[in-house]
């Protein structure tokens, strides 16, 4: 068996995407805890691994890999016999849809604002700044509402199996979920809300998260 190394911090909604495709694949990994918030990121020792300083990491047999969407496929391809990514050209450029969708339209004003400012912000005695959190709302909405339109899997986003279209959202939903907004933002997405209901209950879930 080949050696799997994950660095990165336990919090970040994408090493969590590697780590619950890792869990379902039911391979053997070690994880190895990386700071965000006390430099561990941008010591010498983990710069060598990513020179951008971000999370996560892999090493995979001697090699090192980073970038969630090169990690992600990598893996379900060496682990998991590509299960996790649909076969059919379409319905693999659709995963690749909803992963642009995270990175670029979704991550930054639904986990960098609205959950930043619900969930840490209060934690360390501070107040939420409302007006942040507001104008996130409509771009979260709009993103949100993207997913949905390229649903088409039952019970999964894209077919009846897990996939890593999954992995990626399910993160962001997590922390998500934890605040006010949650309902405003999905109130138009009842197929993500039928798809919630069900993800966030799974074993692999509730571990990664715990």
């Amino acid at each position: 068996m080949k050696k799997i190394t994950v660095y990165g911090a336990s919090i970040s909604t994408y090493v969590r995407t590697v780590r619950l495709l890792l869990e379902e694949a039911n391979a053997e990994y070690e994880f190895k805890e990386v700071g965000i918030f006390n430099g561990d990121n941008e010591s010498p020792e983990y710069l060598a691994k990513h020179p951008f300083g971000k999370v996560p990491t892999i090493e995979f047999d001697g090699e090192i890999l980073y970038e969630t969407t090169a990690i992600t496929e990598y893996l379900d391809a060496m682990v998991a016999s590509s299960k996790f990514s649909p076969s059919e050209p379409l319905q693999l450029a659709r995963m690749r849809q909803i992963f642009s969708i995270v990175d670029s339209y979704l991550y930054t004003p639904a986990i960098s604002k609205i959950v930043v400012q619900r969930l840490i912000v209060p934690s360390q005695g501070g107040t939420a700044d409302e007006e942040l959190v507001n104008n996130a709302i409509a771009p979260v909405k709009k993103s949100v509402e993207a997913i949905e339109t390229l649903i088409v899997g039952n019970p999964y986003l894209l077919g009846s199996e897990i996939g890593i279209a999954d992995f990626y959202l399910i993160p962001i939903f997590i922390y998500l979920s934890l605040t006010p907004e949650f309902d405003v933002v999905t109130l138009q997405t009842p197929k993500l809300r039928t798809w919630w209901d069900r993800v966030k209950d799974l074993p692999t879930v509730k571990k990664v998260v715990s």
